[in-house]
């Protein structure tokens, strides 16, 4: 697990009002880490906040933590649950 991850799981677990129900999973590229995370059906729009600004906030100190690294990160909020 990486500090990326382990990151956005902290964040998103901190904003949302169902924590037990964040789903974080990460994926390897040549380049740097693919996160996607999940929420319950109400608290996607708490991750997305006003005017996508508290997704470009988790986003922004994704990279920056990867950075840290010498790699990438992109993070994706999905909303369905499979």
């Amino acid at each position: 697990m990486s500090r990326v991850r382990d990151l956005v799981d902290t964040v998103a677990r901190a904003l949302v009002d169902q924590p037990d129900q964040v789903e974080v999973t990460e994926g390897e590229r040549p380049d740097g880490y693919h996160i996607e995370l999940r929420t319950a059906d109400g608290d996607l729009g708490k991750m997305i906040g006003r005017q996508g600004r508290t997704a470009t906030a988790v986003r922004t100190l994704a990279t920056l933590t990867a950075e840290i690294e010498g790699r990438r990160a992109t993070v994706d909020f999905l909303d369905e649950r499979d």
